[in-house]
């Protein structure tokens, strides 16, 4: 279902150091606007593998440079990418065990990665990212720091950065929902609590909540994509006790896939990955009010000029950056969220052809970088 075929870096076109600028909509063979491509590998140029998957993103916080991290059918690799226009793969590190899965998934917290994969028995690595910054000949092949086996596989991992809590996401415990692990020693994560009385979860996202419900202000709060039954919204303070606050849905709900809040924790953002596919719509993106954590409020859903399956979104300085498959990067202005209104101001289309929903092209995107770029 999820597959990418390219491996990009781009960059807002304000900047002077693109390779190839955005110019009559194209870029490098790409469709594009006001998004220049500065550095593009194929499949296999970032490490042997059989597909590419989640990708996330590091700052050594002593030097300022900026890494990469893509995960692979076959392990992680890591890029220096403080000069975008001439990357640096630093080196690999393979999965816990031998063998391909379609699945990976990368977070990052105190300077340390934590790694899950669908693959039966690889737990969550967990890796210094410090050893990135001393490699004289790169590539090189690294090993794990430490390893957590409280689960076999997981679908995906969540870390709330704030409380030092990491949660394994669609494993083998806890009915597939929050699996919760204390890595506040990164080296010997610890069994925290967990969650699945909302049955499986596909994604989530984990704060300290700063919204306006006061209720709950800087209580840890989930908010979960639970697939075929929509959001749910998890008072998580309590690694032992967590408690279900509010479940909603969205009209011709299909699959909730993922989503992501505003960063005043105002609205939530969320994408469905199979409505385009089984219900012939352009892609959609729905938005909901959670001012009010226990009477959340459906907005209403941003309707796109294209028909591409949608898949990861991330918000950042008010603007959202939104993967969609082969309509590729799309970044919106949430100009208007209480009217369930977004503005394009720019996209890079990874996969020209065809304009159609399907699961090729690009699935996930990481813009927090302080230089501006996006992979």
């Amino acid at each position: 279902m999820k597959k990418i075929i390219l491996f990009l870096f781009a960059l807002a076109s304000l900047q002077v150091l693109a390779q190839i600028p955005c110019e009559n909509g194209m870029a490098g063979g790409f469709p594009c606007q006001n998004i220049d491509l500065m550095s593009h590998f194929v499949l296999g140029e970032m490490g042997s593998a059989g597909n590419y998957n989640d990708i996330w993103g590091w700052t050594d916080p002593v030097s300022g440079r900026e890494f990469a991290l893509l995960g692979r059918s076959n392990g992680t690799s890591f890029i220096d990418i403080t000069n975008p226009v001439e990357p640096i793969l630093i080196g690999d590190l393979p999965g816990h065990i031998g063998g391909d899965n379609l699945w990976r998934d990368i977070k990052v917290y105190s300077d340390h990665a934590f790694i899950v994969s669908e693959q039966g028995g690889h737990g969550m690595q967990v890796f210094d990212l410090f050893q990135l910054t001393s490699v004289e000949a790169p590539p090189v092949e690294f090993g794990e720091s430490a390893w957590y086996a409280g689960f076999g596989h997981a679908h995906n991992i969540a870390i709330n950065e704030e409380s030092g809590y990491a949660y394994g996401i669609g494993s083998d415990t806890f009915s597939g929902s929050l699996h919760i692990v204390d890595i506040s020693n990164p080296l010997e994560p610890v069994l925290a609590g967990g969650y699945g009385e909302s049955g499986p979860t596909h994604d989530a996202q984990i704060v300290n909540y700063k919204g306006p419900d006061e209720n709950y202000t800087d209580r840890e709060v989930a908010f979960l994509c639970n697939g075929g039954s929509g959001v749910f919204i998890i008072d998580v303070d309590d690694k032992s006790d967590c408690q279900l606050i509010s479940g909603l849905q969205y009209p011709n709900v299909t699959y909730t896939h993922q989503g992501w809040l505003t960063e005043d924790h105002r609205y939530f953002l969320v994408n469905d990955e199979i409505d385009e596919l089984s219900l012939d719509f352009n892609t959609r993106t729905h938005i909901f009010n959670v001012e009010d954590l226990e009477n959340p409020a459906y907005v209403g859903y941003h309707e796109h000029e294209t028909y591409a399956s949608d898949h990861n979104l991330y918000t950042h300085n008010g603007l959202a950056y939104m993967s969609n498959y082969r309509a590729g990067l799309r970044i919106m202005d949430m100009n208007d969220l209480a009217t369930a209104e977004l503005t394009e101001l720019g996209y890079f289309d990874v996969d020209p052809e065809p304009e159609s929903p399907g699961y090729s092209g690009t699935w996930s995107n990481y813009p927090y970088y302080e230089r501006g770029n996006v992979v």
